[in-house]
């Protein structure tokens, strides 16, 4: 006879962390990589806060360098999602600002200070009124090159966004030498003229990485080996078009910049009347309680 052994329950699991706020994503669920996610019926994500382990994450260089941290702390906050690597671009502000709220609460005090008279100002930013608007971001997979081919777009996920970042930040710090005085102006050259075309390479890859599917007639080419030699030898006026849409979605779902009115006394030391502020996600500084 087989005795069943039966685990006690924890005592302290009705202190452990609760969902403090629920959301949907921008995406709804598509775009996801399969078993990356699992969307809710209803559609709302459960949002649990930060813990200490969560916050340390965020105070390492290097895994903040290579996305590691932020996939990390996404997963443990938003259980739902099992493969933060696999967010679409579209959703990650939407996640970001709604981990940030489950921790630290609906305001974030900011710090400024004002074009021309430089004086420092503070701000306190309502998340609920940037979540709702990130929440509505669209996406538009369709470009029309002609009624026979159509190109079908999709947001980049954070995987490519953070390998994206690491290059760009190694061509950028390699193109700094070329300010230095003690390297030859051959080496120079050199240095310029491959940088250049790492530049390149990453935004011709960029466009590649977004395209999911062409379709030329009847025809349907999803493979990504088709696509990118398409794309690497396509006429330069398919290669703007597509790089355009991308670009209008990006500037469409980007968090826009904080607009501010000076008073009468800022005015008369010289501040504009109006002065807009840009907001971007620092991670170290954005899950930062002080900040």
């Amino acid at each position: 006879m087989q005795t069943q052994t039966f685990t006690k329950p924890n005592p302290l699991a009705s202190y452990m962390r609760q969902p403090k706020i629920y959301i949907s994503l921008p995406s709804n669920g598509n775009y996801w990589a399969p078993n990356s996610i699992i969307v809710p019926e209803n559609g709302q994500f459960p949002v649990y806060s930060m813990t200490a382990k969560d916050e340390l994450l965020f105070k390492t260089p290097d895994a903040l360098m290579n996305g590691q941290a932020v996939v990390d702390v996404i997963q443990s906050c938003m259980p739902n999602i099992k493969n933060a690597w696999a967010c679409p671009s579209i959703d990650m502000d939407t996640i970001l600002i709604a981990i940030r709220m489950a921790t630290y609460g609906e305001k974030m005090p900011l710090k400024h200070n004002i074009p021309v008279i430089n004086e420092e100002v503070d701000y306190e930013m309502d998340l609920t009124v940037l979540l709702n608007k990130q929440q509505q971001n669209k996406w538009i997979e369709q470009i029309a090159i002609d009624q026979n081919f159509i190109i079908f777009v999709r947001p980049l996920t954070y995987k490519h966004m953070a390998k994206t970042n690491i290059k760009s930040f190694e061509t950028t710090r390699i193109l700094n030498m070329v300010q230095d005085d003690s390297v030859p102006e051959e080496k120079k050259l050199e240095i310029f003229n491959e940088s250049f075309s790492n530049l390149t390479r990453i935004t011709v890859d960029l466009v590649a990485d977004s395209i999911f599917k062409i379709v030329i007639g009847e025809e349907e080419v999803t493979d990504p080996k088709f696509i990118s030699e398409f794309i690497s030898n396509s006429d330069k006026d398919i290669f703007k078009k597509i790089q355009n849409h991308l670009s209008e979605l990006k500037d469409i779902n980007e968090i826009k910049p904080l607009e501010f009115t000076t008073t009468e006394e800022q005015q008369a030391a010289g501040a504009p009347a109006v002065y807009t502020m840009p907001l971007s996600f620092n991670n170290s500084d954005f899950f930062a309680q002080g900040f």
